[in-house]
C-alpha cells in the first residue's frame, strides 16, 4: 500500500525529531570533556563537511550567483543571527544540568516567532493561538521556576540562555521567511555553520586552546555533527514538502520527550515534577499555536 504524503511528512519530522533530540545528548556530553570553543570548532567544522556533500551530490543546480545582491546583506544577516542564537543555545547545553530542561524551555520558540511576526510582519493571532501561547509561557515559567533561593535567584542558572536563544532565532526567522524564495535552504545552513566555525576557530586561537581533545569527546561530535547540523535540517526541509510547518512544529513538540529518555539513559538525569509539568505544558502550547495556525490557513 502506497504512503500517503501527509503520512511520510510526519514520519520525516518525527525522524528530525529524533536527530535533533540526541544533539542535546551528544553535545552535552562533548561539552562536558572540552572547552566551547573546542567543541565548536570540531562540531561545526564536521557540520561544514556534511553540508558540502549534500550540496554538491544531491543538490547539484544550487547556483550562488543566482542570489539577488540585496539578498547577500540577508543572508549575512541571517547567518550572524543564528551564530549567535547557538551560541547562546551551547551556552545553555552547557550551563544547565538537565539538557531536557532546555529542550522544554525551547519550546517557546514558536511563541516568540509568532509575536515578532505580529510586531514585524502584521500577522493576526486567533483565539487558539493566544491561548496556546499563554499555557507556553506558564510552562516555561514553571520549568525555570527554583523552589528555593533568595528573590535576586529565583530562576535556574543557564535557562536565561535559551530565552536569549530564542529571541535571536525569531528575529532569525523573521528575516529568513522574507528571503526563503530567493536563497536556497542549503546555502542557508552552510552560510550558518561556516560562520560558527569561524567564530568558534576565532575564540580558540584567542584562548590558546588546543586541538588535541580527548577521543570520547570527538565520537561525540562526529555523531552530533552528522545529527544537527545536517541530518536535522535535512530532514526538516524535506518533511516541509510534504505538510504544512504548522503541522511540522506541532509533531516535532516530541522532541521534548526523546531528549527527556535520552537524559534519563545517557546521563541518569530526570526533570522534577514542577518541570515535567511545565514542559508538558510548553509542548501542549505548542500544539494549541499549531491547531490555530492549521485553522486559519484552512480557512
Amino acid at each position: 500500500m502506497q504512503m500517503s504524503s501527509n503520512t511520510k511528512g510526519i514520519l520525516l519530522v518525527m525522524a528530525s525529531a529524533l536527530a535533533v533530540s540526541n544533539v542535546y545528548i551528544f553535545s552535552k556530553a562533548a561539552l562536558g570533556e572540552i572547552h566551547l570553543a573546542q567543541f565548536g570548532t570540531y562540531w561545526f567544522g564536521l557540520g561544514i563537511i556534511w553540508n558540502l556533500l549534500f550540496i554538491f551530490i544531491f543538490k547539484r543546480n544550487i547556483d550562488f550567483r543566482s542570489i539577488p545582491h540585496k539578498s547577500w546583506w540577508a543572508l549575512l544577516l541571517i547567518a550572524l543571527l543564528e551564530m549567535a542564537g547557538t551560541t547562546f543555545f551551547f551556552l545553555a547545553i552547557n550551563t544547565v544540568e538537565n539538557p531536557a530542561v532546555v529542550s522544554f524551555l525551547a519550546n517557546i520558540n514558536p511563541l516568540l516567532v509568532g509575536l515578532l511576526g505580529f510586531l514585524i510582519l502584521k500577522e493576526r493571532f486567533n483565539k487558539i493561538e493566544i491561548t496556546g501561547m499563554a499555557i507556553t509561557l506558564l510552562g516555561a515559567a514553571l520549568i525555570s521556576f527554583k523552589s528555593k533561593g533568595s528573590i535576586n535567584h529565583l530562576f535556574l542558572p543557564g535557562t536565561e540562555y535559551v530565552f536569549i536563544a530564542g529571541i535571536i532565532y525569531a528575529f532569525s526567522n523573521v528575516v529568513a521567511k522574507t528571503q526563503i524564495k530567493k536563497i536556497h535552504t542549503s546555502i542557508l545552513a552552510l552560510s550558518r555553520v561556516v560562520m560558527l566555525f569561524l567564530l568558534s576557530l576565532s575564540g580558540m586561537v584567542y584562548l590558546g586552546l588546543s586541538f588535541h581533545i580527548p577521543q570520547s569527546a570527538f565520537g561525540n561530535i562526529a555523531i552530533g555533527s552528522v545529527l544537527g547540523p545536517f541530518l536535522t535540517a535535512t530532514l526538516g526541509y524535506l518533511a516541509l514538502k510534504h505538510i504544512e510547518i504548522s503541522k511540522a512544529s506541532m509533531v516535532g513538540s516530541i522532541r521534548s520527550l526523546f531528549v527527556l529518555i535520552g537524559a534519563y539513559l545517557y546521563f541518569g538525569n530526570f526533570p522534577t515534577e514542577i518541570q515535567i509539568i511545565g514542559g508538558v505544558l510548553t509542548m501542549s502550547g505548542v500544539v494549541l499555536i499549531s491547531l490555530g495556525k492549521l485553522r486559519l490557513t484552512n480557512k
